[in-house]
Protein backbone atom coordinates (compact mmCIF):
# COMPACT_ATOMS: atom_id res chain seq x y z
CA UNK A 1 0.00 0.00 0.00
CA UNK A 2 1.02 4.03 -0.55
CA UNK A 3 1.75 5.11 3.21
CA UNK A 4 -0.22 7.99 3.12
CA UNK A 5 -2.10 9.35 6.40
CA UNK A 6 -0.33 7.94 9.24
CA UNK A 7 3.00 7.83 8.42
CA UNK A 8 4.37 11.39 8.78
CA UNK A 9 4.23 12.73 12.58
CA UNK A 10 6.86 15.00 12.47
CA UNK A 11 8.44 17.92 10.30
CA UNK A 12 11.28 15.98 8.33
CA UNK A 13 14.98 16.97 8.40
CA UNK A 14 16.41 17.93 5.35
CA UNK A 15 19.82 15.80 5.09
CA UNK A 16 21.86 15.96 1.84
CA UNK A 17 22.26 12.55 -0.27
CA UNK A 18 24.32 9.81 1.03
CA UNK A 19 25.18 6.22 0.13
CA UNK A 20 24.90 4.72 3.50
CA UNK A 21 22.34 4.12 6.17
CA UNK A 22 22.26 2.91 9.73
CA UNK A 23 19.73 0.19 10.89
CA UNK A 24 18.67 -1.53 14.22
CA UNK A 25 15.75 -3.74 14.76
CA UNK A 26 14.29 -4.49 17.89
CA UNK A 27 11.86 -6.68 19.23
CA UNK A 28 10.56 -4.29 22.56
CA UNK A 29 8.59 -7.10 24.20
CA UNK A 30 5.66 -4.44 24.33
CA UNK A 31 7.62 -2.39 26.46
CA UNK A 32 8.10 -5.05 29.21
CA UNK A 33 11.59 -5.51 30.77
CA UNK A 34 12.06 -9.39 31.43
CA UNK A 35 14.98 -10.37 33.79
CA UNK A 36 14.71 -13.95 33.55
CA UNK A 37 12.47 -16.89 32.32
CA UNK A 38 10.80 -17.28 35.57
CA UNK A 39 9.30 -14.21 35.06
CA UNK A 40 7.07 -15.11 31.75
CA UNK A 41 5.48 -17.09 34.78
CA UNK A 42 5.49 -14.75 37.64
CA UNK A 43 5.21 -11.59 35.96
CA UNK A 44 2.95 -12.58 32.98
CA UNK A 45 0.28 -10.08 34.45
CA UNK A 46 2.53 -7.62 32.92
CA UNK A 47 1.71 -8.30 29.25
CA UNK A 48 -1.87 -8.17 30.20
CA UNK A 49 -2.73 -4.81 32.19
CA UNK A 50 -0.97 -1.41 32.29
CA UNK A 51 1.79 -0.70 34.56
CA UNK A 52 3.83 2.75 35.07
CA UNK A 53 6.93 1.26 34.10
CA UNK A 54 6.27 0.48 30.64
CA UNK A 55 6.32 3.92 29.29
CA UNK A 56 9.82 4.32 31.59
CA UNK A 57 10.95 1.49 29.02
CA UNK A 58 9.54 3.27 25.81
CA UNK A 59 11.24 6.31 26.78
CA UNK A 60 14.53 4.37 27.37
CA UNK A 61 14.31 3.09 23.97
CA UNK A 62 13.51 6.06 22.13
CA UNK A 63 16.65 7.15 23.37
CA UNK A 64 18.46 4.13 21.79
CA UNK A 65 17.20 4.12 18.91
CA UNK A 66 17.30 7.54 18.07
CA UNK A 67 20.64 7.98 16.56
CA UNK A 68 19.47 5.47 13.60
CA UNK A 69 17.91 5.78 10.24
CA UNK A 70 15.26 3.12 10.15
CA UNK A 71 14.61 1.21 12.62
CA UNK A 72 12.33 -2.24 12.85
CA UNK A 73 10.42 -3.69 15.67
CA UNK A 74 8.77 -6.67 16.73
CA UNK A 75 5.89 -6.80 19.34
CA UNK A 76 4.91 -3.77 19.15
CA UNK A 77 1.40 -2.78 20.70
CA UNK A 78 -0.79 -0.01 18.58
CA UNK A 79 -3.13 0.92 21.34
CA UNK A 80 -5.07 -1.49 23.92
CA UNK A 81 -6.02 -1.90 27.76
CA UNK A 82 -2.38 -3.46 28.66
CA UNK A 83 -0.61 -0.05 27.15
CA UNK A 84 -3.18 2.47 28.41
CA UNK A 85 -3.98 2.60 24.81
CA UNK A 86 -0.81 4.05 23.29
CA UNK A 87 0.31 3.45 20.00
CA UNK A 88 3.88 2.38 20.71
CA UNK A 89 5.02 3.00 17.41
CA UNK A 90 3.70 6.57 17.53
CA UNK A 91 4.76 6.93 20.85
CA UNK A 92 8.44 5.93 19.72
CA UNK A 93 8.45 8.15 16.49
CA UNK A 94 7.32 11.34 18.49
CA UNK A 95 9.88 10.87 21.39
CA UNK A 96 12.60 9.61 19.36
CA UNK A 97 11.59 12.52 16.34
CA UNK A 98 11.39 9.95 13.40
CA UNK A 99 9.81 11.84 10.85
CA UNK A 100 8.04 8.21 9.14
CA UNK A 101 6.37 5.60 10.95
CA UNK A 102 4.26 2.89 10.01
CA UNK A 103 2.19 0.06 12.33
CA UNK A 104 1.05 -3.29 11.01
CA UNK A 105 -1.58 -5.03 13.08
CA UNK A 106 -0.66 -8.66 12.76
CA UNK A 107 -3.24 -9.85 15.55
CA UNK A 108 -6.18 -7.70 16.96
CA UNK A 109 -7.69 -8.78 19.83
CA UNK A 110 -10.04 -5.86 20.55
CA UNK A 111 -9.07 -3.79 23.70
CA UNK A 112 -7.39 -6.66 24.87
CA UNK A 113 -3.86 -6.57 22.87
CA UNK A 114 -3.09 -5.06 19.22
CA UNK A 115 0.35 -7.40 18.06
CA UNK A 116 2.00 -5.33 15.60
CA UNK A 117 5.26 -5.10 13.87
CA UNK A 118 6.99 -1.21 13.48
CA UNK A 119 9.19 0.84 11.25
CA UNK A 120 10.88 4.66 11.67
CA UNK A 121 12.56 6.07 9.49
CA UNK A 122 14.19 9.04 8.65
CA UNK A 123 14.17 9.07 4.90
CA UNK A 124 10.91 9.14 3.23
CA UNK A 125 9.57 6.14 1.77
CA UNK A 126 8.25 5.43 -1.27
CA UNK A 127 5.98 2.55 -0.21
CA UNK A 128 5.17 0.84 2.44
CA UNK A 129 3.46 -2.73 1.73
CA UNK A 130 2.45 -4.77 4.11
CA UNK A 131 1.36 -8.84 3.94
CA UNK A 132 0.24 -11.36 6.28
CA UNK A 133 2.64 -14.59 6.47
CA UNK A 134 1.71 -18.29 6.08
CA UNK A 135 0.85 -20.46 9.17
CA UNK A 136 -0.98 -19.59 12.62
CA UNK A 137 -2.96 -16.07 12.61
CA UNK A 138 -0.37 -13.05 13.89
CA UNK A 139 2.81 -13.27 12.18
CA UNK A 140 3.70 -10.75 9.40
CA UNK A 141 5.87 -8.83 7.11
CA UNK A 142 6.45 -5.15 6.25
CA UNK A 143 7.93 -4.03 2.67
CA UNK A 144 9.45 -0.64 3.32
CA UNK A 145 10.65 1.17 -0.31
CA UNK A 146 13.24 3.64 -0.05
CA UNK A 147 14.27 5.53 -2.89
CA UNK A 148 17.52 6.08 -4.42
CA UNK A 149 19.06 7.70 -7.52
CA UNK A 150 18.69 3.98 -9.33
CA UNK A 151 16.52 1.00 -7.92
CA UNK A 152 14.85 1.50 -4.86
CA UNK A 153 16.26 -0.27 -1.62
CA UNK A 154 13.92 -2.43 0.03
CA UNK A 155 13.75 -3.10 3.65
CA UNK A 156 11.82 -6.18 4.94
CA UNK A 157 11.09 -6.26 8.71
CA UNK A 158 8.89 -9.23 10.22
CA UNK A 159 8.51 -11.44 12.85
CA UNK A 160 8.32 -15.16 12.34
CA UNK A 161 6.54 -18.06 14.15
CA UNK A 162 8.33 -20.66 16.89
CA UNK A 163 7.90 -23.51 14.61
CA UNK A 164 10.04 -24.42 12.51
CA UNK A 165 7.28 -25.76 9.63
CA UNK A 166 5.94 -22.83 10.11
CA UNK A 167 9.26 -20.45 9.48
CA UNK A 168 10.00 -22.06 6.30
CA UNK A 169 7.00 -21.29 4.74
CA UNK A 170 6.86 -17.89 6.05
CA UNK A 171 10.16 -17.53 4.48
CA UNK A 172 9.66 -19.49 1.43
CA UNK A 173 6.86 -16.76 0.87
CA UNK A 174 9.15 -13.76 1.95
CA UNK A 175 11.67 -15.02 -0.52
CA UNK A 176 9.19 -14.70 -3.65
CA UNK A 177 8.48 -10.85 -2.31
CA UNK A 178 12.03 -10.05 -2.41
CA UNK A 179 13.81 -11.60 -4.87
CA UNK A 180 13.84 -9.28 -7.47
CA UNK A 181 15.34 -6.83 -5.55
CA UNK A 182 19.18 -6.56 -5.85
CA UNK A 183 19.41 -3.73 -3.31
CA UNK A 184 17.87 -5.55 -0.15
CA UNK A 185 17.87 -5.61 3.71
CA UNK A 186 15.81 -7.81 5.57
CA UNK A 187 15.64 -7.80 9.29
CA UNK A 188 13.90 -8.97 12.41
CA UNK A 189 12.82 -11.49 15.06
CA UNK A 190 13.42 -14.96 12.90
CA UNK A 191 13.19 -16.82 16.38
CA UNK A 192 16.11 -19.18 14.59
CA UNK A 193 19.75 -19.24 14.06
CA UNK A 194 22.33 -18.75 11.07
CA UNK A 195 22.54 -22.42 11.04
CA UNK A 196 19.02 -23.12 10.48
CA UNK A 197 17.87 -24.56 7.21
CA UNK A 198 15.35 -22.62 6.85
CA UNK A 199 17.64 -19.60 6.60
CA UNK A 200 19.58 -20.80 4.45
CA UNK A 201 17.14 -21.44 2.08
CA UNK A 202 15.60 -17.96 2.59
CA UNK A 203 19.68 -17.02 1.07
CA UNK A 204 20.15 -19.47 -1.78
CA UNK A 205 16.79 -17.83 -3.08
CA UNK A 206 17.69 -14.31 -3.16
CA UNK A 207 20.36 -11.77 -3.39
CA UNK A 208 20.78 -12.23 0.04
CA UNK A 209 24.19 -13.12 2.07
CA UNK A 210 24.32 -14.87 6.03
CA UNK A 211 25.57 -13.15 8.57
CA UNK A 212 29.07 -14.08 9.45
CA UNK A 213 28.86 -12.98 12.80
CA UNK A 214 28.51 -14.66 16.12
CA UNK A 215 25.84 -12.02 17.66
CA UNK A 216 23.44 -13.74 20.02
CA UNK A 217 20.34 -11.81 20.92
CA UNK A 218 18.17 -13.83 22.95
CA UNK A 219 17.78 -13.92 25.55
CA UNK A 220 18.98 -10.86 26.89
CA UNK A 221 20.15 -11.24 30.53
CA UNK A 222 22.17 -14.06 29.22
CA UNK A 223 22.54 -14.26 24.86
CA UNK A 224 22.93 -17.58 24.03
CA UNK A 225 20.72 -17.55 20.74
CA UNK A 226 20.87 -16.22 17.78
CA UNK A 227 17.27 -14.94 16.75
CA UNK A 228 17.24 -11.88 15.83
CA UNK A 229 18.92 -10.77 12.71
CA UNK A 230 19.68 -8.31 9.98
CA UNK A 231 20.63 -9.73 6.70
CA UNK A 232 21.77 -7.51 3.32
CA UNK A 233 22.10 -8.23 -0.23
CA UNK A 234 25.43 -8.72 -1.98
CA UNK A 235 25.35 -5.40 -3.78
CA UNK A 236 25.71 -4.05 -0.20
CA UNK A 237 28.88 -3.36 1.80
CA UNK A 238 28.51 -4.10 5.38
CA UNK A 239 30.67 -1.36 7.22
CA UNK A 240 29.59 -2.80 10.75
CA UNK A 241 26.97 -4.85 12.77
CA UNK A 242 26.96 -5.22 16.76
CA UNK A 243 24.40 -6.08 19.45
CA UNK A 244 23.83 -3.43 21.68
CA UNK A 245 24.04 -4.05 25.30
CA UNK A 246 20.48 -2.67 26.71
CA UNK A 247 18.39 -5.49 28.88
CA UNK A 248 14.65 -3.41 28.08
CA UNK A 249 13.48 -6.38 26.56
CA UNK A 250 13.96 -10.75 26.37
CA UNK A 251 15.49 -9.50 23.25
CA UNK A 252 18.51 -7.56 22.84
CA UNK A 253 18.38 -5.21 19.88
CA UNK A 254 20.62 -5.79 16.82
CA UNK A 255 22.48 -3.27 14.77
CA UNK A 256 24.17 -2.46 10.76
CA UNK A 257 26.00 -0.09 9.04
CA UNK A 258 25.46 -0.76 5.60
CA UNK A 259 26.98 1.06 2.44
CA UNK A 260 24.99 1.54 -1.06
CA UNK A 261 26.80 0.23 -4.29
CA UNK A 262 28.91 3.29 -5.89
CA UNK A 263 27.22 5.88 -7.42
CA UNK A 264 23.39 5.30 -5.52
CA UNK A 265 22.96 7.44 -3.40
CA UNK A 266 19.43 7.88 -1.31
CA UNK A 267 17.19 10.72 -2.31
CA UNK A 268 14.85 12.22 0.41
Amino acid sequence: MEFEESLITTDPVPRSARNSLSLLSFNIQTGVDTKDFHEYVTKSWKHLLPLKERISNLNRIADLVQTYDVVGLQEVDSGSLRTGFLDQTEYLAHRARFPYWYRQVNRSLGKIAQHSNGVLSRIRPHTIDEHKLPGLRGRGAMLVELPTNREPLLVCIMHLALGKRARRLQLAYISELVKEYSQLVVMGDFNCGTDSRELHELVDSTHLKLPVEDLKTFPSWKPNRKFDHILISESLSLQNTHVLEHTHSDHLPICVEIKLPKGVVLEQ
